[in-house]
């Protein structure tokens, strides 16, 4: 069971990543996951996690407030929005690439304004 939470957690880690580049994938739920898996079979994986500079800052305001903040909240939107553009703009997407990559990027959109924010943050 061990070695299965830690691929899990390998397996979420890296889609925490990518979500941290790519408007299209969350960050928040991958990372979420990559620290439950991590808590029930490395704790030294699991604190490593939480002092990273990129990562902890995120998991130490979920743990404590199940929220995140406004301008964690604001980089994603403008991230988001600069990716659809982009794509828009300069991809050649056709009409059904260009409604599937704008309908991705409402999803994306409705996760993150849902996120609660972190009071004063």
């Amino acid at each position: 069971m061990i070695l299965l939470l830690r691929f899990l957690a390998a397996l979420f880690f890296a889609l925490a990543v990518l979500g941290a580049f790519l408007p299209i994938l969350p960050t928040t739920p991958f990372l979420l996951l990559t620290s439950w898996c991590l808590v029930r079979s490395s704790p030294r994986l699991h604190a490593a996690l939480h002092r990273s500079a990129l990562f902890g800052p995120l998991l130490a305001d979920w743990e404590r407030h199940r929220g995140v903040r406004a301008h964690v909240k604001a980089a994603a939107v403008g991230a988001i929005a600069l990716a659809v553009g982009g794509g828009l703009w300069l991809g050649d997407l056709g009409t059904a690439g260009s409604v599937a990559l704008v309908a991705l990027a409402a999803v994306g959109l409705t996760v993150v304004l849902r996120l609660p924010t972190v009071p004063g943050g």
